[in-house]
């Protein structure tokens, strides 16, 4: 039986209609700049594919769809530490479902677990509702209040994940995510170790070279290359989301067109697909994802939660381990994933990993790219936690 916090206001997205009809307004008088001087994505998204996104957004796509899809399920505003947080509380009908808290990333937003949700919370599969879903925005993202003071790190909202999972009537739980969520859920294990279950990461950060003069495998060392490479090639948004988020605030609340291309290019860049996004991703999908940062206003205080974290987070998968977890913790790695630990180098922090996961397909993304795959993974993650708790 869960419990509902006094606190918890019921809540419904429902956009004003006024901004649904300036975006096309916005969108109409987009200044293009010319195409860059070389035929593929190397200086960033092609003109081409943004300006046709574009088009698509402003004379097809239905933001009142997603509003539709997405009332199916209870929502609720809590306040904690300060802030309004928007989340999904989907409980289960079962006496034997887990609580998890499911932490999404940047530049991604509740609506990567969406089609996860559909198939977790449904009764009537095979597997049943296994899980009492806690769906939440990062402070700053979503329907989640925008922080107006500095220190809304990520060890900051991991307290406030265990709070509004303490509110909820949810002593323990599982902790899960990509992006931001792995960091956020490897906080929780960090400062609330006794409050879970286990921790479900998609990837666990880990630094890639290994101690003692031992060899890496052929594997190893390809993942290690490849972060490298991405550093090196991928990684400006990062730079200035770090240093100087409000700077690109200012774009990013004001052009619709800036954000998209902002966006999309690391939505192609970081999936699992065969040189055409809409394989695994339909325009509708990213164009919900898109929308969402536009119609909340997000674009600078999402940007934020660099300048708070990511340098920190950044050595937890470039420098020498400096803590250990001993949380059970079950991991997936999607094989297009940047970082892409082994299994050996994530034991040298999580040292009781009780499942280990290789789907065939998937990205950065992996829970809306290959949502049956992040399914199964989910399910088999909730298992072994279970048998370990025996």
């Amino acid at each position: 039986m869960t419990v509902q916090s006094n606190d918890a206001r019921p809540f419904q997205i429902g956009v004003p209609e006024e901004q649904l009809l300036d975006l096309p307004r916005r969108l109409a008088q987009t200044r293009w700049p010319e195409p860059a001087t070389v035929p593929d994505w190397s200086q960033g998204v092609r003109l081409q594919d943004v300006d046709e996104l574009c088009a698509y957004w402003r004379t097809q796509y239905d933001w009142r769809a997603a509003e539709r899809r997405l009332n199916r399920w209870p929502q609720y505003l809590n306040d904690i530490d300060g802030l309004a947080i928007h989340y999904f509380h989907v409980p289960s009908p079962s006496p034997s479902a887990v609580p998890l808290i499911l932490t999404h990333g940047w530049p991604g937003s509740f609506f990567e677990f969406e089609q996860a949700i559909e198939r977790l919370a449904d009764p009537t599969s095979s597997d049943g509702a296994e899980f009492h879903l806690v769906v939440p925005s990062l402070p700053g993202y979503g329907f989640s209040e925008r922080p107006s003071s500095q220190g809304c790190d990520v060890h900051r909202i991991a307290r406030a994940w265990a709070e509004l999972m303490q509110r909820l009537g949810y002593r323990r739980f599982i902790a899960a995510g990509s992006d931001w969520g792995t960091s956020v859920s490897t906080s929780i294990a960090l400062q609330h170790p006794d409050r879970l279950l286990g921790l479900h990461l998609i990837p666990p950060l880990v630094p890639p070279s290994l101690a003692g003069g031992e060899a890496p495998t052929a594997r190893e060392l390809a993942a290690a290359q490849e972060l490298q490479e991405r550093s090196q090639t991928e990684s400006g948004y990062s730079a200035m989301q770090h240093t100087r988020p409000q700077t690109i605030g200012y774009s990013l609340l004001d052009s619709p067109a800036g954000l998209c291309a902002w966006i999309f290019e690391k939505l192609w860049s970081w999936s699992d697909h065969h040189g055409d996004l809409y394989e695994v991703l339909s325009r509708d999908q990213v164009l919900d994802n898109i929308t969402l940062y536009w119609l909340t206003g997000t674009g600078a205080s999402s940007a934020r939660l660099y300048w708070e974290s990511i340098g920190e987070i950044s050595t937890w998968f470039s420098n020498s381990i400096s803590d250990s977890i001993d949380v059970p913790t079950g991991c997936t790695v999607f094989p297009k994933e940047v970082p892409r630990p082994s299994r050996r180098l994530a034991e040298r922090r999580f040292t009781n990993i009780v499942y280990w996961g290789e789907p065939h397909r998937g990205g950065h993304f992996g829970a809306w790219e290959q949502p049956d795959l992040f399914v199964q993974e989910a399910r088999a993650v909730r298992r072994a936690l279970l048998a370990a708790d025996d």
